[in-house]
Formats: structure tokens, C-alpha cells, sequence
């Protein structure tokens, strides 16, 4: 099995740990001591050899992701000159590992999601194998845990059978959902077999590249005409190479990969995978991940020294901050910025990005 980690995006709701100049993955937001692309590639070791492993992110950060993941070599960092969502950068990495393997079985993560349990997240990578080398594109479908209408919804359908070696592990896919509301998402989960979408999948290079050409014929169009460029050269560093790359990038339509393909592809499986997934979207999503001290507070990083404080979530550079009288507050304190907040409006701290780049404060950013 290959894999491609997708690492764009800036990450702005973890601001002000996750900055332009270093966002989120490449941080270490939950305090475990590697940061998110490393713990990405971590929880897949000794089911994807380094040599086996691409990673697709910005130019910006590509020497981050080297400097972040010696292991993997430099050819397969792969570049994107600018942003075009998810749907170019999967197929970016498919053109580039399909030169190794046309039929390469690759699964797609993203380098910013917390899992608690890798060992099973690993189960469900190999559960999905034998279905993505029939030809399935699976994607790995979460337990919910609570009725979550900030995710989108997988609804399964029968077993398929002879996909693994137990059969009650694979499914039909018989409908992707949209984000619903809370009586929908609660609906959800009393009637059973609905998952979130993490936007995990498992599925061969030339599987997902017909899906290309049969939905996005423009962005397959592109994308061959990359990989022509790459089979001439073959040598992503070589100048020809980029000059057709680089022409070529800014023309792709941006698409996510879940309105482009995903929802109206052909034979989609589904895992289900329940290994402590998180996608760690806003601070306030750090308390479904770390232990809770005796006051019910929350630290990711740093020294915490509550009196009659509760229910906080702290992360801080420095030795130790103390709490006086306080609940439900986010305190994140990076050395040139300090974030306070209440932990049920986390979803504002983009409007704080948004005001300090209307400032013109680039330096914060």
C-alpha cells in the first residue's frame, strides 16, 4: 500500500499556534511531542514503507515537510504552487505515483486529524485493501459519537461479501449526506449505520483517475497532461517538467474531492473505523482528546495552576499559568500572542484573523 498525505491549508481556527508561516499540522497542537504530519506518518508505520509515502502540500512549506519527515524522500514532497482544494491535490498524487504503479492502491489522509487508537485505525486501512484493489473506492467511515453537525454523513448499505475476511467489515456506500441540522444528526444516530466523513479513502491510482475523467473532465484533462509532462521527464524536479506544471496548475477548477467525485462515484465502499478520530478543527475540540485534571481542565502544553478554575483548555509556551475563578475558558498563549476566550465561541477566532490581516499585521499572521 502507498499513501499521500494531503498537507495544504493554513488552519486558521487553531490560530494563534497555527500561523502562515507554520500552520497547524505542521505544529504540535496536543502536546504528544511530534507535530501533526509526523504523527500522521507515525500511525501508519509498518503498513506503508517511507519510500511508499507522498506527501502533497504548499511550495511555502514543502521544505517544512522535509525538514518534518526525513524519512520520506524529497521527489515524493510534492508542491502545489498554489491552493485548488482537494480534488487537484489527490489527483496530483495519484499522477505522480501512478509512474511507479498503475494500479497502485493509495490512501488519501489528511496530515491535521487526531487518532487516538492508531493500531485500529491501521486494521481499517488493511480492511479497506482487498476492496480498493477489486476496484472500490473506500472511504473510512467514522463512528459517530455524539450527533455532530459540523460533518458531513456516510449512510451505509449492505456487507459487500468476499472483500475481507470478515464480511460485516465492509459495506456499501448508499448515500453521502450533507452537514444536517441537530434533529437531523440525532435522527442519525437512533436509526444506526450513518458515519462521519473524515475524508479518508483508500483506492487504486487508475480507479480514481477514471473517476476524474468520467466527472471532471477538464481537471483530468489537466492532470494528463502533468503526468505526460512527469513520464517525459521522468523527474519532478526537472525544469521542462515544471514549466508545463506550472502552466497548467492555475487552470485546474477548485473542488473539493467530496462534491467532485465522491458523491456521485461509481462502486464506494465503506469501513467503519472507530480509533479516537478527531479532525481538530477549533481549540474547543482538544477536549474530546486530552485527560481532564481533578478540576476538569484540559492542558495541552504547558504548566497549569487552577484555583477554583474548571472546564478550561490551556496550551502555553510558558512554565505555568495560573487560573483564578475562571470556567470554560481557552487560553492559548504563544510568546507574541495570547488567546482568551470563551471555549463555546472558538468558532469567532477566525473573525480575529480576519480583523488582524484587515490591520495589516502580516507579522501575526
Amino acid at each position: 500500500m502507498y499513501a499521500a498525505i494531503l498537507a495544504g491549508g493554513v488552519g486558521t481556527r487553531l490560530w494563534p499556534r497555527s500561523r502562515q508561516s507554520q500552520p497547524k499540522q505542521f505544529s504540535d497542537i496536543v502536546g504528544s511531542g511530534r507535530t501533526m504530519i509526523q504523527a500522521t506518518a507515525d500511525r501508519i508505520a509498518g503498513l506503508v514503507a517511507p519510500n511508499d509515502l507522498y506527501v502533497v502540500t504548499g511550495l511555502p512549506y514543502a521544505a517544512l515537510a522535509a525538514e518534518q519527515l526525513p524519512e520520506v524522500p524529497t521527489t515524493q514532497i510534492i508542491a502545489e504552487p498554489s491552493g485548488r482544494n482537494t480534488g487537484p491535490a489527490i489527483g496530483l498524487a495519484c499522477v505522480h505515483i501512478r509512474q511507479r504503479n498503475p494500479q497502485a492502491v493509495v490512501a488519501f489522509l489528511h496530515s491535521d486529524h487526531v487518532v487516538l487508537d492508531p493500531a485500529a485505525f491501521r486494521a481499517a486501512l488493511q480492511q479497506a485493501e482487498p476492496a480498493a484493489q477489486a476496484g472500490y473506492i473506500v472511504t473510512l467511515g467514522i463512528e459517530p459519537t455524539f450527533a455532530h453537525t459540523g460533518y458531513g454523513y456516510i449512510k451505509r448499505g449492505i456487507p459487500l461479501e468476499g472483500l475481507s475476511q470478515d464480511s460485516s467489515t465492509v459495506y456499501s456506500v448508499e448515500q453521502f449526506l450533507e452537514k444536517p441540522d441537530r434533529t437531523t444528526a440525532e435522527s442519525f444516530l437512533e436509526e444506526g449505520g450513518y458515519y462521519w466523513n473524515g475524508g479518508i479513502f483508500v483506492c487504486r491510482v487508475d480507479v480514481m483517475l477514471e473517476e476524474f475523467s468520467r466527472q471532471l473532465p477538464e481537471l483530468a484533462a489537466g492532470l494528463a497532461r502533468i503526468d505526460a509532462a512527469l513520464a517525459r521527464s521522468r523527474d519532478a524536479a526537472d525544469p521542462i517538467f515544471h514549466a508545463t506544471f506550472n502552466e497548467v496548475w492555475p487552470t485546474l477548477p477548485s473542488i473539493s474531492i467530496d462534491h467532485g467525485i465522491m458523491e456521485h462515484a461509481q462502486n464506494v465502499a465503506t469501513v467503519p473505523l472507530d480509533a479516537g478520530w478527531n479532525d481538530v478543527g477549533s481549540w474547543d475540540a482538544l477536549e474530546a482528546i486530552l485527560e481532564q485534571d481533578e478540576s476538569r481542565n484540559f492542558v495541552a502544553k504547558g504548566g497549569l495552576l487552577p484555583l477554583e478554575s474548571h472546564g478550561n483548555i490551556v496550551y502555553t509556551d510558558k512554565e505555568v499559568v495560573a487560573l483564578i475563578g475562571v470556567e470554560n475558558l481557552v487560553v492559548v498563549d504563544t510568546g507574541d500572542t495570547l488567546l482568551i476566550g470563551d471555549k463555546q465561541q472558538m468558532q469567532k477566532v477566525k473573525d480575529v484573523v480576519e480583523y488582524l490581516r484587515s490591520q495589516g499585521r502580516s507579522e501575526l499572521l
